[in-house]
């Protein structure tokens, strides 16, 4: 985050060794989206940028770290959703179900 609360697009590129256009990519966003500061503002890109980190960071610890929990994120197929991706999740605003679904198997539930 910076100073104003906002995700830091460099600091999120640079952790996962990621382009803008590779990060636009994922979050469901416009290139463009990621290179003018209006855009980058809005808080529709905020708030994708804010779910992807949250669904990153919730999975990191069995996953096996940040790399692993962003290659689950973008390419492991979610049974209980029919076989689509967090990504994809995340990218048709259904970040909501994705997140009640962690909390699920965190509390022992089953996949």
């Amino acid at each position: 985050m910076n100073h104003r609360g906002l995700v830091a697009i460099d600091s999120v590129t640079d952790a996962f060794g990621m382009s803008r256009g590779q990060l636009a990519q994922t979050i469901g966003v416009s290139r463009e989206a990621l290179h003018k500061v209006a855009r980058v503002e809005a808080p529709r890109t905020q708030t994708r940028l804010r779910e992807m980190l949250e669904i990153v960071s919730r999975v990191a610890a069995w996953a096996g770290g940040k790399e692993q929990a962003m290659a689950w994120y973008r390419a492991q197929p979610i049974a209980a959703f029919g076989g689509r991706t967090a990504e994809a999740l995340v990218k048709d605003g259904r970040a909501a179900a994705l997140r009640d679904y962690l909390d699920h198997l965190a509390q022992g539930g089953f996949a």
